[in-house]
């Protein structure tokens, strides 16, 4: 696995379906390293502590070859990296091998899969269509969530090197399956 992408929102307020809705969604690609701290990456907007950052959802990691299937369900949205408001775009993050308190060291950092990402409404606005959330919750590519063990930078082109692996523990895609019947 590999680093294409590192990407940063900022926080935004956004009109969708007569409501006001703050966000840090729209996140951008940087082309300069990015700092991974203990709860959350640098600089990059989090609008609901509830859902996102804290501990155990610092870093959210996204995998850039599902990007076709959801460009073939949604041909109209100007794509580009960070489009599911991920951190990192993965060249292959895939949730059906990677087992939940797996470890990896990329770039300067440490990380362990912690949880799927749950979709939200956010993802709905992000999109123009609540059946994103729909179709995202049927499918088992939810992106995974990290939990940073030691602090510092990743940027594009950083390989993962798995330096744990926990495969007695539930997949990623396991744990959103039960979470999302």
């Amino acid at each position: 696995m590999k680093i294409i992408s590192t990407n940063i929102g900022e926080r935004r307020e956004v009109e969708w379906k007569g409501k006001t809705i703050t966000t840090g969604i729209f996140k951008k690609e940087v082309n300069q390293p990015i700092f991974l701290d203990v709860e959350t990456v640098k600089g990059d907007a989090i609008c609901n502590r509830e859902y996102h950052g804290g501990i155990d959802q610092a870093v959210y990691g996204y995998s850039l070859k599902h990007y076709d299937y959801w460009k073939g369900l949604h041909p109209d949205q100007e794509w580009e990296y960070g489009m599911f408001g991920e951190n990192l775009t993965i060249d292959d993050l895939e949730e059906t091998e990677i087992h939940v308190g797996d470890t990896y060291k990329v770039g300067e950092v440490i990380i362990e899969v912690t949880k799927p990402r749950q979709p939200c409404e956010k993802l709905a606005m992000k999109f123009d269509t609540r059946k994103i959330v729909q179709q995202f919750t049927r499918s088992t590519m939810s992106g995974i969530y990290f939990k940073v063990l030691q602090t510092g930078h990743v940027q594009a082109g950083d390989e993962f090197e798995q330096i744990k692996s926990c495969p007695d523990n539930p997949t990623i895609a396991e744990v959103y399956k039960e979470k999302t019947q």
